[in-house]
């Protein structure tokens, strides 16, 4: 007789992601442990809408200055390959896709579609990882907890890349990530875990995400 209960849907995780090397590290490590895990994964942002959107907020030199630091990283692909594997191997982590968990392809976490799988998976709790704002339409369709990984320390680097402007603003104090709810806000719900670490020489905006190491608990 199997003792083994079967899987069950109240105990299934869903990501929401937009794909990449960071958010694949985390599927993977999440499917070891929650063998329900499915992905939802939406086509990426273009990055004129990324940094119209933060020049939004931050101004356009601001914004733009950004943009140049991930040209200039991008331009030492080798080295950012090396890097980014060390850190992977030094946490046993792996960013190969796993073609186990199941994957949504959606156009965008605010399309219809994506409600409609969150509808019919009826997940215990969804994690976002690299993806688009949830829209206040999307957030209302959806009843369970969410919650997202951010690259920042909240409540001082909330929105894109906050590790990076905690380094270019010479606080490397609160260069680290932040767990947290997710409300209609910009990285504005109540934290669950944080963790700050440091960069390395070899580190760039890249793989700034990449450097959570072990969240731990906030409140």
């Amino acid at each position: 007789m199997d003792t083994n209960p079967a899987p069950s849907a109240d105990r299934r995780v869903v990501v929401m992601t937009a794909g990449g090397t960071n958010p694949q590290a985390v599927i993977n490590a999440l499917a070891a442990r929650f063998p329900e895990l499915v992905v939802i994964r939406e086509q990426p942002e273009s990055k004129s809408r990324l940094v119209r959107r933060r020049a939004r907020r931050v101004g356009w030199i601001a914004a733009l200055g950004q943009l140049a630091t991930m040209v200039a990283s991008r331009l030492g692909k080798s080295a950012l390959k090396r890097r980014t594997q060390q850190i992977l191997a030094e946490h046993g982590l792996s960013a190969e896709p796993n073609t186990a968990v199941e994957t949504v392809h959606v156009p965008s976490l605010n399309d219809p579609t994506c409600h409609a799988a969150v509808a019919r998976l009826q997940p215990a709790v969804i994690l976002t990882v690299s993806c688009r704002l949830l829209s206040r339409q999307t957030l209302s369709t959806i009843s369970c907890p969410i919650v997202n990984l951010h690259a920042g320390i909240n409540p001082m680097y909330r929105g894109q890349a906050g590790g990076y402007w905690a380094l270019a603003k010479g606080d490397p104090g609160n260069f680290g990530a932040t767990l947290h709810l997710v409300d209609a806000g910009v990285d504005t719900g109540d934290t669950l875990y944080e963790v700050r670490t440091a960069p390395e020489k070899g580190d760039s905006m890249l793989t700034y995400p990449l450097l959570r190491r072990h969240l731990r608990h906030a409140r």
